[in-house]
Protein backbone atom coordinates (compact mmCIF):
# COMPACT_ATOMS: atom_id res chain seq x y z
CA UNK A 1 0.00 0.00 0.00
CA UNK A 2 1.31 3.26 -1.19
CA UNK A 3 2.02 6.28 1.72
CA UNK A 4 -0.98 8.12 -0.20
CA UNK A 5 -3.30 4.98 0.36
CA UNK A 6 -2.24 4.90 4.04
CA UNK A 7 -3.33 8.56 4.14
CA UNK A 8 -6.62 8.13 2.91
CA UNK A 9 -7.57 5.07 4.60
CA UNK A 10 -7.00 6.52 8.22
CA UNK A 11 -10.42 8.72 9.50
CA UNK A 12 -10.77 11.74 11.12
CA UNK A 13 -13.45 13.20 13.48
CA UNK A 14 -15.48 16.01 12.10
CA UNK A 15 -18.93 17.06 13.77
CA UNK A 16 -22.15 16.76 11.52
CA UNK A 17 -25.10 19.14 13.38
CA UNK A 18 -22.66 18.56 16.68
CA UNK A 19 -22.85 15.21 16.27
CA UNK A 20 -19.40 13.66 16.84
CA UNK A 21 -18.93 11.74 13.33
CA UNK A 22 -16.07 9.81 11.68
CA UNK A 23 -14.92 9.79 8.37
CA UNK A 24 -11.95 8.72 6.20
CA UNK A 25 -9.30 11.39 4.92
CA UNK A 26 -10.09 13.03 1.76
CA UNK A 27 -13.76 12.93 2.70
CA UNK A 28 -15.56 15.78 1.02
CA UNK A 29 -18.72 18.08 1.91
CA UNK A 30 -20.77 15.68 -1.15
CA UNK A 31 -19.40 12.50 0.49
CA UNK A 32 -20.65 13.53 3.18
CA UNK A 33 -24.44 13.99 1.38
CA UNK A 34 -24.30 10.89 -0.03
CA UNK A 35 -23.19 9.00 3.24
CA UNK A 36 -26.20 10.38 4.77
CA UNK A 37 -29.02 9.80 2.36
CA UNK A 38 -29.14 13.73 0.95
CA UNK A 39 -27.72 13.62 -2.23
CA UNK A 40 -30.94 14.03 -3.99
CA UNK A 41 -32.49 16.13 -1.57
CA UNK A 42 -32.55 20.18 -1.58
CA UNK A 43 -30.71 20.99 1.46
CA UNK A 44 -28.27 23.90 2.82
CA UNK A 45 -24.39 22.79 3.76
CA UNK A 46 -22.59 25.00 5.99
CA UNK A 47 -18.51 24.19 7.07
CA UNK A 48 -17.04 25.89 9.73
CA UNK A 49 -19.34 28.40 9.50
CA UNK A 50 -19.16 29.54 5.55
CA UNK A 51 -22.58 28.29 3.35
CA UNK A 52 -20.91 26.11 0.60
CA UNK A 53 -22.76 26.28 -2.67
CA UNK A 54 -23.98 23.17 -3.70
CA UNK A 55 -21.66 23.14 -7.06
CA UNK A 56 -18.67 23.46 -4.48
CA UNK A 57 -19.26 20.46 -2.30
CA UNK A 58 -17.44 18.03 -4.61
CA UNK A 59 -14.17 19.78 -3.62
CA UNK A 60 -14.60 20.32 -0.57
CA UNK A 61 -12.44 18.54 1.52
CA UNK A 62 -13.12 17.96 5.63
CA UNK A 63 -10.89 18.40 8.01
CA UNK A 64 -10.70 16.79 11.24
CA UNK A 65 -12.59 18.84 13.59
CA UNK A 66 -14.78 20.56 11.18
CA UNK A 67 -18.03 21.79 12.25
CA UNK A 68 -20.47 20.78 9.31
CA UNK A 69 -24.54 21.84 9.70
CA UNK A 70 -26.78 20.04 7.20
CA UNK A 71 -29.95 22.06 7.40
CA UNK A 72 -32.69 20.25 4.72
CA UNK A 73 -35.43 22.94 3.16
CA UNK A 74 -39.00 22.28 3.69
CA UNK A 75 -41.50 23.50 1.44
CA UNK A 76 -45.23 24.70 2.50
CA UNK A 77 -46.86 27.28 4.15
Amino acid sequence: MSHNETQTKRSMIIFVNGQETQVSNGHTAHDLLLDLGFERRPVAVEVNKEVIPRALLPGRLLREHDQIEVVTLVGGG
